[in-house]
């Protein structure tokens, strides 16, 4: 069933209240409202809203999550000077993963100017993908600079502690192959790419963990990785692993 967010009135509109939210969200005034609008807009808005047919945030989306990666390797690289590149790559993916990005965007109220036409079971992944978009958005209105300043001031010093970061190993399917390692067992990850629903929205993966001809975890997710990693963090949680 269609959500109508708050956004629905505001898209491609000069409506201030959703102006000034951009505005006090990215830290400046926005010159494009469009494309911050088109941000906003989830595939399964254009699937069965005519307005929207040829407007979605996939291509923000994609956008903003190249700029995200460059920009948080180049601040991680600068904070943590003698932090060999074992210890960036496990932080850049704390700091990106799709869990966070969705606790982000919650944080920053983006869920609620979000136009989708999706039930609530499946708009897990929907805020995080917004949030990239955002991102997308930025780059495009403001450039580089601008963008890198919104990331880092209005993003991880605000709404991120590193520290507790650092402490809180969320990796889980690293974790499940250090485990093995040190005890000598073969684990093998099978994935399966679902497809897509009747809609023609992707209905994401499944992943199983099989280790001594036993699954010992399964988990499912909008991609593979994620998938992997909640099969791997059910895994962690098997007898044969806390035994």
């Amino acid at each position: 069933m269609f959500r109508r967010s708050p956004s629905y009135k505001y898209l491609f509109s000069s409506n201030r209240e959703f102006y000034f939210f951009v505005k006090d969200l990215v830290g400046y005034y926005p010159r494009n409202i469009e494309v911050f609008s088109e941000a906003f807009v989830h595939k399964s808005a254009s699937n069965y809203i005519e307005k929207y047919k040829d407007i979605n945030n996939e291509r923000l989306e994609y956008l903003g999550d190249a700029i995200l990666d460059a920009v948080i390797a180049d601040f991680l690289y600068s904070v943590y000077p003698k932090m060999k590149e074992g210890f960036l790559t496990k932080m850049r993916s704390r700091l990106v993963s799709r869990e966070q990005m969705n606790q982000l965007a919650e944080k920053m109220g983006l869920d609620q100017y979000i136009i989708k036409f999706l039930n609530s079971s499946k708009t897990k992944n929907i805020y995080g993908n917004a949030l990239e978009a955002l991102i997308g958005a930025v780059y495009i209105d403001g450039g580089y600079e601008r963008t890198k300043s919104f990331i880092i001031k209005k993003i991880i010093r605000k709404h991120i502690d590193l520290e507790e970061l650092i402490h809180n190993d969320t990796d889980y399917k690293s974790q499940l192959i250090e485990w093995a390692q040190k005890n000598k067992q073969n684990v093998v990850f099978e994935d399966i790419e679902n497809g897509a629903n009747i809609d023609g929205l992707n209905n994401g993966f499944s992943s199983e963990i099989i280790t001594s001809n036993m699954v010992i975890g399964k988990g499912i997710g909008q991609s593979k990785k994620e998938a992997q990693q909640n099969a791997a963090r059910e895994a962690l949680k098997s007898s044969i692993i806390t035994s």
